[in-house]
């Protein structure tokens, strides 16, 4: 995971999202939006920004050299410390039967299929795949029914000497067998699976899946035998780097680079690489962009003359310092290229105990935040479309999405104040502070903190949570994880302080988008959380450990409940906190404290004034990057998280186990998978276990947004934006950049010719 919030399916390439709770029959959740609409899907909200050109105009040679979060620690796909970067490798190298397009659905890759299809529905499904006859791998040997075999067995489950970390699709499987000829491959199905065409993407030579042994350990550190436009030269983990090479037995069209080097190079140095001349390519932060911004002026023939949202306004009417015009010299051989990421930030609400266990108090989270005002925080400084996110389970332009936010209905304060009023919740109520008593809240410390306390000296509640800590930094809790409490807004003027803040978050640019991104933490640590890295990048992280699933009931007041008179504050003004049995209802929002979560802080903050707003107080506790994912959220220690998930072209497979209701296991603990909310319902799993049995696809696209809807009103993650995708890329190269959703095509990226101009940039500006 990273900070921003996204990760790639264990296997594939990300697995995503976090389930939500709803009791059966409670609620009636309205008309699905856009039902009406022959496609509500939409399109994109942000196109590719890759600088296109034709491959005449593309030199001949060159070495890319492009920066990744680290070197992997397995070239396989399939295992579960795969990473990003070997994502990335197996894109370049490995046949894939299927690939994204621009908005985000599966094409058929033609390099290596000629046609796959349903050929029969009945008895079974049968997907006949016709391959390309001049696919081979690069010993020479054709690419046939036997690779297919070798991957099936070694990723249905049913042996467990191969250490796979998923078995998604595979496991669906009967048996695998040549067609008419040695270019056809006949896969028979033992049960129906609509997601068909996320199989065999990548596809490995029956030499690494044929025996646990070869799977297990002959693709960790080589690959002997690829069938890609690149093919693996070394990997150096003494320089950090992987470099790719022209695959000379690659019968598509020849790759114009003749080399690419993938260099491990941390976030917060590759401004510093980029100006030194030693790297070509790498996604940034928001500031580090806007120093290139500033030094080298837009592509777009219509961008401001006075400067873009990047640059700001009044770009050059400004003095700058010596060292700043050193820093614009050195850019201005590159620009940035932006897009929106295929992943979006969500606020997460533990539903396993607490406050938040109450289905009530989740939707009333909900209908306190401004979903639109938080979107515009974050993308407008950055000149990207500021829609919110309407669905859980795919973004704007994929097949499956639909605007389904209106199950839980957009921001009212007087709606959320009803739903805690009929959860209990008292504003003014009688608090006890009786000593050794913790606030509401998972992991809470008490609310009343005492101003001693709060400047760091140690408190006698809590003590558990903060032994806890010291434990891996030797540093009293309150002072490692800088908490911050909201209650000292209650004195004095608080609506002046509230707009203060908000003036404050406004103007913060930030160093990240600041995401918590599921499966980015792939490495050798086993799947912890990586530090300071924001999820403009998807890049980094998708292979991730597997966790668990869980859940909790709770009713709530019935649509359109009248508040009570006088409930609604206005923006700003002071609310009495509420409370319930002589507990205040505070919430523990959990945020990275690296430099590089400094958006997602922000992005808390501002969620904190809106909570504020209705009476639920929140406590920011600041914990290591480190930590941040193994030892808060995936543990649930916290009422409130922000991380993000990836997008996948096939929901009802990938977003399933982010959304399935926990289960006790067999040693008595609750088994989550990525359900870190640990908020699921029966009716959600029913609909996503119809969906991937519906080869119908329109009918499993409406399952999959029925399911969503559900979601939605479970309030048991709360999506809010798009994350912003910015890439720093030297001008003269071409076909690279912020991909946006499609896959790269390794083949056609290159240095442009001299005198060679990209055609017009697709990308949102």
């Amino acid at each position: 995971m990273s900070y921003d919030g996204v990760g790639p399916r264990p296997g594939r390439g990300a697995v995503m999202r976090s389930v939500a709770f709803l009791a059966a029959g409670v609620l009636a959740v309205p008309v699905l939006a856009g039902c009406s609409d022959p496609d509500p899907a939409g399109k994109p909200l942000a196109g590719q920004d890759i600088a296109p050109a034709g491959r005449a105009l593309i030199a001949d040679g060159g070495m890319l050299r492009w920066a990744v979060d680290a070197v992997p620690e397995t070239l396989n796909t399939f295992q579960s410390d795969a990473d990003a970067t070997t994502t990335r490798i197996a894109q370049a190298t490995l046949p894939s039967m299927f690939r994204l397009d621009q908005s985000g659905r599966p094409e058929r890759n033609p390099d290596y299929l000629e046609s796959a299809k349903i050929v029969e529905t009945e008895p079974k499904q049968v997907v006949l795949y016709k391959l390309n006859q001049q696919a081979v791998w690069s010993d020479g040997r054709e690419i046939g029914a036997a690779d297919f075999a070798a991957q099936w067995r070694a990723l249905s489950g049913k042996d467990s000497a191969y250490w796979t970390a998923r078995n998604a699709g595979y496991d669906r499987i009967e048996k695998i067998e040549r067609g008419d000829n040695d270019l056809e491959v006949r896969v028979t199905f033992e049960r129906p699976y609509a997601d068909w065409r996320s199989l065999f993407s990548p596809l490995y030579p029956k030499e690494v899946m044929g025996t646990p042994d070869s799977f297990n350990d002959g693709a960790r550190r080589k690959l002997k035998v690829s069938a890609g436009p690149f093919a693996v030269q070394k990997i150096d983990r003494k320089d950090d780097e992987v470099r790719l090479t022209r695959n000379p037995r690659w019968w598509g069209k020849p790759a114009k680079l003749n080399e690419i080097v993938l260099r491990a190079v941390p976030r917060d140095e590759r401004a510093a690489q980029l100006a030194a001349g030693q790297l070509d390519l790498a996604e940034i932060d928001p500031a580090a962009a806007r120093r290139i911004a500033l030094a080298s002026p837009p592509r777009s023939a219509t961008a401001s003359a006075t400067g873009t949202a990047l640059m700001g306004p009044n770009r050059g009417s400004r003095m700058t310092t010596t060292k700043e015009r050193r820093q614009q010299a050195a850019f201005q051989g590159f620009e940035v290229r932006k897009s929106l990421e295929p992943a979006y930030t969500q606020l997460a609400l533990n539903g396993a105990d607490g406050p938040l266990a109450d289905e009530r108090v989740r939707r009333a989270v909900a209908r306190a935040l401004d979903r639109e005002e938080l979107a515009k925080l974050v993308l407008a400084p950055l000149g990207l479309p500021t829609e919110p996110v309407g669905s859980h389970l795919a973004l704007s332009g994929q097949a499956a999405y639909a605007d389904n936010s209106g199950a839980i209905g957009d921001q009212d304060m007087a709606e959320a104040q009803a739903l805690l009023a009929d959860a209990g919740w008292v504003r003014g109520g009688p608090i006890k502070e009786k000593k050794g008593e913790k606030a509401a809240g998972a992991e809470g410390e008490r609310a009343g903190k005492s101003k001693k306390d709060q400047n760091g000296e140690k408190d006698q509640n809590g003590e558990k949570e903060e032994n806890g800590e010291k434990e891996g930094n030797g540093e009293n809790a309150e002072n490692r994880e800088k908490s911050e409490t909201r209650e000292n807004r209650d004195k004095g003027d608080k609506g002046d302080r509230s707009e203060t803040a908000h003036k404050k978050s406004e103007s913060s640019d930030g160093g990240d988008d600041g995401t918590y991104i599921v499966g980015e933490d792939n490495k050798a640590d086993g799947g912890q959380g990586r530090g300071g890295e924001h999820l403009a990048q998807d890049g980094k992280q998708y292979g991730n450990k597997q966790l668990q699933q869980g859940g909790a009931a709770g009713a709530y007041a019935p649509r359109g409940t009248a508040a009570p008179q006088g409930t609604a504050a206005p923006a700003g003004a002071a609310v009495l906190p509420l409370a319930k049995n002589g507990k205040p209802l505070t919430l523990r929002f959990v945020v990275p404290s690296g430099e590089g979560s400094q958006t997602l802080r922000t992005v808390a903050d501002r969620i904190g004034l809106m909570l504020e707003r209705v009476g639920i107080r929140t406590e920011i506790a600041k914990v290591e990057d480190e930590s941040y994912f193994k030892d808060h959220i995936a543990s649930g220690q916290y009422d409130l998280a922000l991380y993000s998930w990836p997008a996948s072209a096939y929901p009802a497979t990938d977003a399933r186990p982010i959304y399935a209701k926990p289960v006790p296991a067999a040693d008595g603990s609750l088994n989550v998978e990525q359900n870190y909310t640990r908020v699921g319902t029966d009716q959600v799993d029913q609909l996503f276990d119809q969906a991937i049995a519906t080869l119908d696809e329109s009918e499993s696209r409406a399952l999959i947004r029925k399911a969503d809807s559900r979601i939605w009103a479970a309030a048991g993650s709360i999506p809010l934006y798009q994350r912003p995708q910015l890439t720093a890329v030297r001008k003269n190269v071409a076909n690279a950049g912020a991909f946006g959703f499609r896959t790269p095509v390794y083949e056609d990226m290159g240095f442009l010719k001299k005198g060679a101009k990209p055609s017009p940039s697709a990308s949102t500006n």
